[in-house]
């Protein structure tokens, strides 16, 4: 069998296959874990082994076409009733009428308009496509490994018996596959099959517990998806009347002609689809009610699947509109969500919602270098996608390994945290400083990002304030990781081998592909969009250079090196130095934390950040964020029609 055909097959059944036995036959421990890891093993494999086959494209036999076909209208009515079902079962009026639109419109698409036009898009495997299967693969199967162990907790935590880790793990791999297939089909009929698979898998992980609270997050994650489904079914309907094709490239390329609006409507409601998908205002409830399901979930949400689902589409999408008023209508909604969800961030003490709302941030920083449409632009989005989930992923894990331990995801409550989870505290220190600081790759994407949008005023005043936001936000936690004196020596830490696998790959990779990231550019991403944008940036001296700046990486990174050696032999040299309590005027008490105030009472010391809620609450700033967002929202589909 050709190689070609054999990877790609893996990536797309193994998920499948190993679903399926998770459910049927995980009810031993011991056969689950075998069954999770085997199939983790396997999808990392078959990524790295398609990345040294790339590019390539797989037609689809032309006998196969037709039953293909059946299977796919199968597979898209049980998903149709699978949602009216839950709809029927909650009695949620939302997500039966956004079901039955969904129906209306394929009948519509199968029935009438594509009647006769068989399975056409086939399989393509270029550099894109590449980089996101890596993504879920690698990353997703990491997620996967360190779920095993903190779903063992979970459930002796809560109590619950029977377990049902064996539907869990089902619908976690479930998920792999269905992303793998989305980035790797090219056919429309296939795609939207794969877009509403991920909105069934997120429905049931987000409802995982079965708590009111879970059960209502998860059905509010189901409307709002919903309805970038019915976007996804209009979108696709609109492009096979402007090109008559089912396959994405050619649906792109043949009717590319000015004033042709039923091509930039289609591009318009596909647009809005990536945009509900990814959690963009004003639809981010849905992401930040999904912080109630295991923190698993959250990780896999986030990083390497249906998020990202969103920005992978409309970089496909990108080639079809540089220059026009739906780019700019992109380009002013991502840094509308940049600088927002910065804004929310600020206000945030619970650890998840802070990188939720930190992970709506990004995408719309990716999503304004998709809309502004130039060649630094979409290689920005594209470097900050890959490391975005790589250290989004890490983080997500390390806060849950600490609320395990310290039953609490309040960064208050990690004050000190290096001296009870000393590796998983620096692991988590690691990612927040990988985040902000030179020379890791997500500063180097943004500071392409800054680059690429500095002639689009609006959006780089947007940039660059949700920039500042973004450092409050991050330095406040990394500073209070490292908060209160040092206590001691480091306790010894336990974890789970599987939970230091997952933490300690993701914190190495992301090092790693940080210094490596100049090379990266040139060998791996630039190639995606050299053909039809040039060459933006180059590797000088170590770094990367543009025509109006570079970035060092290796002299950067030699620093960041002697600055890691330096604290290290700081802390070797605290450990010897006498320890006192903190300095209250005099006035302390034998305990050294509290001081004698008023008629000689003890008054106990307490830090606590600033979090500016009157400013930067919840309660203030959505009804505003969603203004805007909604307001935005209609200027894409409004302005193209």
């Amino acid at each position: 069998m050709d190689p070609r055909v054999l990877w790609t097959v893996v990536l797309m059944l193994a998920p499948f296959a190993g679903a399926a036995s998770c459910v049927f036959l995980g009810r031993s421990p011991a056969g689950r874990r075998a069954v999770v890891l085997a199939t983790g093993a396997l999808l990392i494999a078959a990524a790295l082994a398609l990345l040294g086959e790339a590019p390539f494209r797989l037609e689809i036999p032309p006998g196969l076409r037709a039953p293909l076909g059946v299977c796919l209208t199968a597979a898209d009515a049980a998903l149709l009733a699978a949602f009216l079902y839950y709809g029927a079962k909650y009695r949620h009026a939302g997500i039966l009428l956004l079901t039955l639109l969904q129906a209306a419109g394929l009948v519509v698409f199968k029935g009438v308009l594509t009647r006769s036009a068989a399975a056409s898009g086939g399989i393509v495997v270029d550099g894109l496509a590449c980089l996101m299967v890596l993504v879920v693969s690698i990353v997703g199967a990491l997620i996967c490994f360190q779920a095993l162990p903190y779903m063992d907790n979970h459930e002796r935590h809560y109590g619950v018996s029977p377990s049902r880790q064996p539907r869990f793990f089902g619908v976690m791999l479930l998920f792999l596959g269905a992303m793998n297939g989305f980035v790797l089909f090219h056919d429309l009929s296939f795609l939207y099959a794969f877009f509403e698979l991920t909105t069934l898998c997120s429905f049931l992980l987000i409802g995982h517990d079965r708590t009111h609270v879970a059960v209502r997050n998860a059905l509010r994650a189901l409307w709002m998806n919903s309805l970038g489904g019915v976007a996804f079914v209009l979108g696709m309907i609109e492009a096979f009347r402007s090109s008559g094709t089912l396959d994405l490239a050619g649906a792109l390329a043949a009717p590319r002609l000015e004033g042709d609006a039923t091509y930039f409507v289609a591009l318009a409601l596909l647009g809005i689809a990536c945009l509900v998908k990814s959690a963009q205002f004003p639809f981010q409830g849905w992401l930040l009610g999904a912080m109630v399901a295991p923190t698993p979930v959250s990780a896999l949400l986030h990083s390497s699947t249906m998020v990202k689902i969103g920005v992978y589409f409309l970089l496909r999408l990108a080639p079809g509109f540089p220059g026009s008023f739906l780019g700019q209508a992109l380009a002013l909604a991502g840094s509308f969500g940049f600088l927002a969800a910065a804004g929310l961030a600020v206000g945030q003490s619970n650890g998840k919602k802070v990188l939720a709302y930190s992970t709506i941030s990004n995408l719309g920083l990716m999503f304004a270098c998709i809309g502004v449409n130039t060649g630094s632009a979409l290689l920005a989005a594209t470097l900050l996608l890959a490391f975005h989930a790589v250290l989004k992923a890490m983080l997500f894990l390390s806060v849950g390994a600490i609320e395990q331990h310290i039953e609490s995801r309040d960064i208050e409550d990690m004050r000190g945290l290096y001296t009870a989870m000393p590796l998983t505290a620096l692991i988590t220190l690691a990612g927040v400083v990988m985040m902000i600081f030179p020379p890791f790759g997500v500063l180097l994407g943004k500071w392409m990002a800054i680059e690429a949008v500095a002639r689009h005023l609006p959006a780089v005043v947007m940039i660059a304030l949700g920039s500042a936001l973004t450092v409050l936000y991050w330095a406040r936690w990394a500073g209070t990781l490292l908060s209160d004196p040092l206590g001691g020596r480091f306790h010894a830490e336990r974890q789970p081998v599987l939970t230091w696998l997952a933490l300690g790959s993701l914190g190495l990779g992301g090092a790693a592909l940080s210094v490596a990231a100049p090379w990266i550019v040139e060998r791996g991403l630039a190639p995606i969009w050299h053909p039809a944008y040039g060459t933006a940036y180059a590797v000088v001296a170590g770094g990367l250079e543009s025509a109006t700046g570079s970035f060092a990486v290796l002299p950067l990174s030699l620093a960041a090196a002697c600055g890691l050696a330096l604290s290290a032999f700081a802390l070797h040299r605290a450990f010897r130095a006498r320890r006192v309590p903190p300095y209250l005027s005099g006035l302390q008490t034998g305990e050294g934390a509290s001081f004698r105030g008023p008629l000689q009472q003890a008054v106990r010391v307490a830090a606590r950040n600033y979090y500016l809620d009157r400013i930067f609450g919840e309660d203030r700033l959505n009804p505003w964020v969603n203004l805007g967002g909604a307001i935005l929202l209609t200027l894409i589909l409004g302005g193209v029609l």
